[in-house]
């Protein structure tokens, strides 16, 4: 492949991925998502007070509570209506994902990503070491399912067309791992895990998201306390930072320079399933 160059990477990275990083859900109630994985869990649906964090409500399964609605804290907001399940101890660490995948047992790295689940796991020589909830491609803007590669990286990169709504900066796409560049299509788009907003149901234009509450906190916080909005909840250490965690592990922390690069014979991503809506 050509080596590409840096402005066009990010036009042709903002082309297909970006949408809106807002807090204002286009679902109001994530209870009617479905994923195969949740169906033996007794459930209940709770409608959200403009009050209530996962900290207050949930305790020490707060972050539980938020992998089983694959949503992220900043999303946790008034008139949204979550999926409860009736005894917590049950979605402890939870995940939907298969612990092992023999036929990934001779790769180093590998990268499942379940749309029908919506999720992704990280395994290592077929062993699953993490998983996180996904924000994945909105209808006419799927994430394609096939076997691909890593071929990419690039930490800290912003768009240079799309801005964050009401906030007029450049559209972060920070952790980005690049796993296609479609170049059957007329622009040659490509597609991305990265770190962005997981608001619980299908929300990019072709990229596969990943909590990065680093960069909500770095992009939000000043404009919601400066306009007087009512906070949605203050951002509380530790940061969910899936993007983050798998940008370590797939590059390696010692060999990033924090830059755009090409990677050779990174880890095989293998996308699967469809979306629940």
């Amino acid at each position: 492949m050509k080596s590409i160059s840096r402005a066009a990477i990010a036009l042709l990275l903002v082309f297909f991925c970006s949408s809106s990083g807002g807090a204002s859900l286009k679902i109001k109630s994530l209870c009617g998502l479905h994923y195969p994985g949740d169906a033996a869990v007794p459930l209940s649906c709770l409608k959200l007070k403009w009050t209530d964090t996962p900290e207050k409500l949930f305790g020490n399964h707060w972050q539980d509570v938020l992998r089983f609605n694959r949503m992220d804290r900043r999303h946790f907001i008034g008139e949204v209506s979550i999926k409860v399940p009736k005894r917590l101890e049950e979605i402890r660490d939870y995940n939907p994902l298969p612990t092992s995948y023999p036929d990934a047992s001779n790769e180093a790295k590998f990268i499942l990503v379940d749309q029908s689940e919506m999720f992704l796991g990280a395994y290592e020589y077929g062993k699953l070491l993490f998983s996180y909830p996904v924000a994945i491609g909105i209808e006419n803007h799927r994430v394609p399912n096939g076997s691909f590669r890593i071929d990419a990286a690039d930490r800290d990169h912003e768009s240079n067309l799309y801005t964050v709504e009401e906030i007029g900066r450049p559209y972060p796409m920070h952790y980005g791992l690049r796993f296609l560049v479609d170049k059957s299509m007329e622009n040659t788009p490509s597609y991305w895990i990265h770190g962005r907003d997981v608001p619980g149901y299908p929300a990019s234009h072709g990229c596969i998201g990943l909590f990065d509450e680093e960069m909500q906190y770095a992009y939000y916080n000043a404009y919601d306390r400066q306009v007087n909005k009512p906070y949605y909840h203050e951002l509380t250490r530790p940061f969910l930072e899936a993007a983050k965690r798998l940008y370590l592990w797939a590059v390696g922390p010692g060999s990033d320079p924090g830059t755009f690069r090409e990677i050779k014979n990174g880890p095989r991503v293998l996308i699967i399933g469809e979306p629940p809506l």
